[in-house]
């Protein structure tokens, strides 16, 4: 009779029940997914993976603008005037495609063509691009995640790419000790070093949110972990991360969720704001310091899931968001938003964007020639002459959420903001367009201008996806201009509990859509 190892570890009860608990959830789960007709995702992304690994050849084609999408990334080309969008996600109600394409959109020819380079990175939603002016011009990517089409599976990534823009080539970064598997995180670029805060894992099963930081040396090709002294922010994800003209690093608001019973879980939108400051007289650049901020200027509706964009060293503009309220344990209703806010990154200061409408060549001409004939006073004829403008004006907008109603679906629309600053107060008119509410759009600055793509709204239970787009002259603040019409039309919805005999019932138009698909305002 043998002996028994004295040296073998010990497992203990409740690590024996653990271990029973996950492996019978994973036969349980192999199961579901026969059921499905799935394979493991872990699988099927290493199966892309080769696949990719495969392509020898750069294909590259014009083709028609991108389809309906969020938790896409869109970047502006650091020496081209391009745009670059990769990856994103589209759901129906029943089915979820996770994207992979990477489309180039030229701005002068208002054209879209699609790259597919050798070795390119897996489909993903929910990661983070920036290009930055190295060589002839990289685009560096981390993480996301990757759906399974049932939504049953999620993979989460942690890996780190380069495309290289002038050899059209990918590249995997084998660097270790980098930030674990996520989504939902955010990365900024400063002094030659991307900046990772946040994100959030989620196994379906069981769920974690981040406030770690980590650093990755665009010299070194080495990751560091940040222990920054000081209160951290609470753990979050979608939260605005921007780099300051200190170079120091803001962070804002976001989202998180922690489980108060079994299958119950209480989201919370953080409304706080917090600065990342390096060490004083620190020479190795890995000490930092977290410190609570004190926000000025107007008071901005709680929100989580907007998008922000650098636009100047010291102005940062954001759009959209949603704020979720729980009317119950299981039900949410989310208030969206489509206001254009300012955020003046030296006072931390918000304020409202109030475009000034396009300019009537002949009412201009008219009121030019009445103050030259001394009937307009000078100072109550400032804001008509035509000038452009530079810094955004405050606007005193009612704290009440707006419902906006076509007739087929409606829209809970949420306040702008509510004014408590200094800044003169303007109120916006209402004949000037903005794009629909919506969360997490792409947005991109080049050359003074703005631009905006899709995004999604809810309207009830249901997710409608956005391939709609927009741009903003910053020096004018005039008008937003359309690009590419909201195409909601398109869009069916699969009601999961729909019964086959009211999917049969609908009746086809001629364009192979369904009469009683939503139809929306595509100004």
């Amino acid at each position: 009779m043998g002996k028994k190892d004295k040296n073998k570890k010990k497992v203990s009860g409740i690590e024996k029940t653990a271990m029973k608990t996950e492996k019978k959830l994973t036969a349980k789960q192999k199961k579901e997914l026969a059921a499905l007709g799935e394979d493991d995702i872990e699988k099927v992304v290493a199966e892309i993976e080769r696949e990719e690994a495969k392509r020898q050849r750069v294909v590259e084609a014009v083709v028609a603008p991108p389809s309906h999408r969020v938790n896409f990334s869109l970047t502006t080309h650091p020496f081209k005037d391009e745009l670059v969008m990769l990856g994103g996600e589209f759901y129906n109600g029943q089915t979820t495609l996770v994207y992979g394409d990477m489309f180039f959109y030229n701005i002068s020819n208002n054209e879209w063509s699609v790259i597919k380079a050798p070795g390119g990175p897996a489909p993903r939603c929910g990661h983070q691009a920036l290009a930055v002016p190295i060589n002839k011009g990289q685009l560096w990517v981390f993480g996301g995640e990757y759906s399974s089409p049932s939504q049953s599976q999620f993979y989460h990534y942690r890996d780190l790419w380069v495309y290289h823009f002038g050899d059209k080539k990918w590249e995997k970064i084998g660097a270790t000790g980098g930030p674990s598997a996520r989504s939902g995180h955010r990365m900024v670029y400063m002094k030659k070093q991307l900046f990772i805060f946040g994100g959030f894992h989620d196994n379906v099963r069981d769920y974690k949110y981040f406030n770690d930081v980590f650093v990755f040396n665009l010299t070194t090709y080495k990751w560091n972990k940040l222990e920054p002294s000081g209160t951290p922010p609470a753990p979050r994800s979608g939260c605005v991360v921007l780099p300051t003209p200190d170079n120091k690093i803001l962070v804002y608001g976001g989202y998180s969720k922690e489980r108060i019973k079994k299958d119950v879980d209480k989201g919370h939108v953080h409304t706080d704001m917090f600065l990342l400051s390096p060490e004083k007289n620190d020479q190795t650049g890995l000490k930092w310091k977290w410190t609570l901020l004190k926000q000025s200027g107007i008071s901005i509706s709680p929100r989580c899931s907007a998008t922000a964009i650098l636009a100047q060293s010291n102005l940062a503009y954001m759009f959209g968001g949603v704020f979720d309220e729980e009317e119950n344990e299981e039900d949410l209703k989310g208030t969206f938003f489509n206001d254009l806010i300012a955020l003046d990154l030296e006072k931390y200061q918000w304020r409202t964007v109030t475009l000034s409408g396009k300019k009537n060549p002949q009412e201009r001409r008219k009121r030019r020639k009445q103050k030259e004939d001394g009937d307009i006073n000078e100072e109550s004829s400032d804001n008509d002459d035509g000038s452009d403008h530079e810094v955004p004006k405050a606007m005193d907008v009612t704290s009440e959420p707006t419902i906006v109603s076509d007739g087929i679906f409606t829209v809970t629309v949420g306040p702008s903001s509510m004014t408590n600053s200094t800044i003169k107060e303007e109120k916006r008119p209402d004949d000037i367009f903005s794009p629909s509410p919506r969360i997490n759009p792409g947005l991109a600055i080049k050359h003074g201008v703005l631009y905006l793509f899709g995004g999604m709204f809810e309207d009830g239970d249901r997710q409608y996806t956005l391939n709609d787009f927009y741009k903003l002259d910053f020096r004018k603040l005039d008008e937003w201009k359309t690009i590419i019409k909201s195409d909601i039309t398109s869009q069916t919805w699969i009601d999961s509990e729909s019964s086959e005999s009211e999917s049969q019932g609908e009746e086809s138009t001629s364009d192979g859509s369904s009469e009683n698909e939503m139809e929306v305002d595509e100004n």
